[in-house]
């Protein structure tokens, strides 16, 4: 259960933009495409698993993920340290690319039963809803995540830059974007509409309306 947060004087914007962000990601509008390499939620973890970073970059057409090898005892931030070293010179040559922002920037992963706390140098929508997904999705497939749970059925909890309160809490949903956790689990993207998540108890007193919205 999350729980209520004091209004963050100021940026009454964001709030919106960040709830349109996670909702259009959820239903696939950002990331989908005949290039799309398949969700890193998808499947049971497994020993080879265990072994590799899965690590969601983005290719011309979607998402794309590649793995890296997986140093000893390694978790989500070794995950993520990996993605936002970004693409290898091989990749980018065949394309595959970052939403990410450029510079020196390091996400603290912390592991939990079942769950992953992400802690962002930025707001989340200060960023491009692919970067979301990237960041979700790598933290929700990292190795090293107690509970033995698949990567669609762990919980991220993304803390934001400079704010107190209850995070965010979204997964890896099965099209490979980020979602709210509460969110209806479906198998593919809906055509043409997308579901705005409930939003009482979140921060900055956001509505619980559930509204549908056409892609952008």
């Amino acid at each position: 259960m999350t729980r209520a947060a004091p209004r963050r004087a100021g940026r009454p914007a964001s709030a919106c933009v960040l709830l349109a962000a996670l909702a259009l990601s959820g239903c696939g509008i950002a990331d989908s495409g005949p290039g799309y390499a398949g969700a890193p939620a998808r499947g049971a973890p497994t020993k080879t698993a265990d072994r590799t970073l899965r690590i969601t970059l983005v290719a011309p057409h979607g998402s794309w993920t590649v793995t890296r090898s997986a140093p000893a005892g390694a978790g989500p931030q070794q995950a993520l340290d990996a993605l936002l070293a970004g693409p290898t010179t091989a990749e980018r040559a065949r394309g595959i690319t970052t939403a990410l922002p450029s510079g020196r920037h390091r996400v603290r992963a912390v592991a939990a039963p079942g769950a992953v706390d992400l802690y962002l140098p930025w707001l989340v929508p200060e960023l491009a809803r692919t970067a979301v997904n990237q960041l979700v999705c790598t933290a929700a497939a990292a190795p090293g995540v107690p509970g033995g749970k698949r990567p669609v059925d762990v919980v991220v909890r993304v803390h934001e830059s400079g704010l107190t309160g209850s995070p965010w809490h979204v997964r890896c949903d099965e099209t490979g974007a980020a979602a709210p956790a509460d969110a209806p689990r479906t198998t593919g993207p809906a055509p043409g509409s997308a579901h705005r998540p409930s939003a009482e108890g979140r921060r900055d007193e956001r509505s619980n309306a559930v509204e549908s919205e056409g892609p952008p």
